[in-house]
Formats: structure tokens, sequence, C-alpha cells
């Protein structure tokens, strides 16, 4: 019985999420390596949390509160909800309470994982994205946030971006502090909308966010989302304090001064930086590229920060009375693997395997004893994985970018000599099997 048509399983993928090949991943490879090395060298411990959290665990802290679950993805269990993580400070903060007495202080980890939002996507916007995270707790010393910019500057130009190229912008929480109480705003949840209209300065600019800020704002699929209902002279208010140039807070200004003996200066101080989450109490830092980013398409698109961070003093005391200031900094590997591609040629190797076409499955154990011989060499090879004719061998060989294919048939085994066939080149060798191994090598 076949099966109807209409109830076939899709073979696309949802909305946010997307399938990753061997090129891409090889590139991530190389920036985490360089990630591990710089993590190393600044002392920070590597640390792995699960997935999957108890939801009261890791709260609600999304900016995109108006969807569904709350931004995040979440299953009952028994009787108690659980949740995909949604980011990997919050089970940090979980981590601390649970080892508080065991853990140095300050407890400084770094940690790559996967995590999940249940957000709208967009342009180079996932669903799940791997991210990276460095953060010490336990200290309320502002030498660790200027050290978490240095330290991610350190990160973008050993994976090939230059100065001119990413800037690492910086404001602090107490300024928008200090903004809601000029406009008499006391309410927790209309600051959280505030909070949240004002991190998509980048995407939506001005006239978009002053819609958030007021009744609301309906984008172009059609979906509305509720404004903070300000009124417009506490509109204007927030935008002409937000456009200011000169940092007044304490805060600030002694970041400042550490980076100057860091001798760092690839910063910039915008007051518009808020970061959406509602856990920062003080300095906060996005760090954001300078060239174009383009879509499939080669549309150039609004692409974002890559990451960014700030002081969250208050997460771990969620779970008790712990003396635990934090600070730490995020960054979206997906998303800066995703532009890095796009701005440089990463020369990396991608090793295919040399194939050993099959002439007859009788031969099977000198194609087995041939195999063993060019990987105990160390070079990648396998035998033909089928029962096909020569010319769907080579289709195959040249489809998976094979560097060269080897002819080895009942003539060859007699004479203990194999054909070496050049993809590239197309030239073709009969050679020893002693010999096979130093050409194969000269050609890959």
């Amino acid at each position: 019985m076949t099966q109807d048509k209409k109830n076939k399983p899709s073979k696309e993928l949802p909305l946010g999420f997307v399938d990753r090949q061997e090129k891409e991943l090889l590139v991530r490879d190389f920036i985490i390596s360089n990630i591990k090395e710089v993590m190393i060298r600044y002392g920070f411990q590597y640390l792995e949390t699960p997935s999957f959290e108890y939801t009261d665990s890791i709260g609600k802290f999304l900016p995109d509160k108006d969807r569904p679950d709350e931004g995040v993805f979440s299953f009952q269990d028994e009787k108690k909800w659980l949740s995909l993580r949604y980011d990997l400070t919050a089970p940090l903060a979980r981590y601390v309470a649970k080892n508080y007495l065991e853990i140095p202080k300050p407890f400084k980890r770094y940690q790559l994982g996967t995590v999940w939002r249940n957000e709208k996507p967009g342009p180079g916007r996932f669903r799940e994205f791997l991210q990276f995270d460095a953060d010490f707790v336990g200290t309320q010393s502002l030498q660790a946030d200027a050290e978490l910019c240095v330290m991610i500057s350190e990160i973008l130009e050993k994976c090939g971006l230059s100065k001119e190229e990413y800037s690492i912008k910086i404001s602090s929480r107490k300024i928008t502090e200090e903004l809601f109480k000029k406009i008499n705003l006391n309410n927790n949840e209309q600051k959280l909308i505030v909070l949240r209209a004002l991190d998509k300065i980048d995407r939506l600019g001005w006239t978009g966010v002053k819609q958030l800020l007021g009744e609301g704002r309906k984008d172009k699929s059609g979906d509305f989302t509720k404004g903070a209902n300000l009124n417009a002279s506490n509109i204007e208010t927030i935008e002409t304090e937000l456009k200011k140039k000169s940092a007044e807070t304490n805060d600030l200004l002694e970041i400042f001064k550490i980076f100057k003996d860091y001798n760092f200066s690839n910063f910039e101080f915008d007051p518009s930086i808020i970061r959406g989450l509602e856990y920062y109490t003080g300095p906060i830092f996005e760090v954001n590229l300078k060239f174009d980013v383009k879509n499939n398409k080669g549309q150039v698109i609004q692409f974002g920060s890559i990451g960014g961070g700030g002081r969250y003093d208050n997460l771990v005391n969620n779970f008790g009375n712990y003396d635990a200031p934090a600070t730490g900094i995020s960054i979206g590997l997906d998303r800066l693997v995703y532009a890095l591609m796009q701005k440089k040629e990463f020369k990396i190797k991608q090793s295919k395997p040399v194939v050993i076409c099959v002439f007859n499955k009788n031969l099977m154990k000198e194609y087995i004893n041939l195999q063993n011989i060019l990987r105990g060499s160390g070079i990648s090879a396998e035998i033909y994985p089928g029962e096909s004719k020569l010319k769907k061998q080579m289709e195959y060989a040249n489809k998976i970018k094979a560097p060269a294919v080897i002819l080895y048939g009942e003539d060859e085994i007699k004479s203990g000599k194999p054909t070496l066939r050049d993809l590239i080149s197309g030239k073709e060798k009969s050679i020893s099997i002693k010999e096979l191994v130093n050409e194969i090598k000269k050609i890959i």
C-alpha cells in the first residue's frame, strides 16, 4: 500500500533552524580552537551545564516575552516544567549557587554550548545556535568587565579580523535607571517593555523604536507588538538622552581608565546600547562588525551585533543570599562564522579520501589490505561503498572531491602495481604499492 502524498513528512526545516555543512563546521572548529587557546591563557576554567534546566531555576529573562512560552521551549515532566536553556548565563547562576562553597571566588568560567530561543527568526538569527560565554562570578572589580572586552578583541583578531572591522560599544544600565527616574517611570513591567524596545534601535531605527515606546508596532508580517504606552514628551526625553555622547557614570569612567592601562582603544561609548535581558545591573557592552554582511541572495542585511554582555550582580541571589556579583560576555558563534566566511577565505584543509575502486567484490581482501596500508600511513582512504560500474564510482569520487582514485583490478593485483589516477590533473600512473603512499602525499 503506497503512502498518501499528503501524509508524507516534510523535507523542510522549521523556521529558525539550519543544516550546517562541513566547510562551515570546520571554520567553526577553527574559531573554537582559537577561543580555547585564549581562555586557557586568561586563566578561565572550562564548564559544561545540561541543555535542560528546571524552568523556575533559569527564570525567564528573555526580551521577547510577547511570544508563546515567553521565548523558551518547555515541557512538563511529572509536576515540574523543564526548559531548554536560552542562554548560558542563567544556568551558570544555578551552578554557582549549587556549588558555592566548593568553587573559588572569583570563579572564572568559560563554556561553549547550544542554546534555544522560541523567538521570531530573521536573517542570521536562529532559534538554535552555538554560543560562547566567559564570566567572572564573585567580584565587583571593574577590572573584570574591562578584561572581558580586551579578551574578546584578542579572540576576534586571532580569528582574522582587523581593528577596523569591529568595535566594542559600551554603556551602563545606570544610564537607563537615571532616565527612568527622570521621566518618573516606576512600573517594572513597563520598564522591561522600554528596555526591550530600546534594544531594537540597531534593527528598527528610532522610528520603529518610538512606536514600541508608544502604543506599539506592527511589522511587515502583520504581527503586532504591544508598546510601553509612554507619552510623546517622555519618548522625546529618552531619545535625546540616549543620543548624548558623553559618559558620566562612575563605573564607565573607571572602565575607560582601565582600558587606557591596557592600551586598548577599540571601543566607543554608546548610551543607546541597552541589552534586552533584564538581569543586567551595571556596565553593558556589545560587539559589532563594521563590514557588510549579505544573505544567501547576495543582499546586504541588517546583521546587528555578534554578541555582548555586562554586569549582573544580583542573578545568583535568586537562589538565596549569596555574595556573587558577576560580569560576563557571550558571542553567538554561528553568527560570527556566518559573517567571517564572507569576509575572508579560510584556508582550512578539508581531508577528502582517496577512493579505491571495486572491480570484483571477490577481491575485497586485496582492497581491504590496500586500504589498511593507506590509512596506516595517515592517508584518508575508502573502498567504494557500493556495487556499481566504474563510471558511477568515478562520479562518486568527483562528487566528494576525492583527490585521486586507485584502480586495482585483477591485472593490477597480479603485477603488484595499482593505477593511481590524479583527479585534479587527470594523469594516471602505474606504481608499486611501496611507492604509492609517497605519490598520493604529493597530490593531497
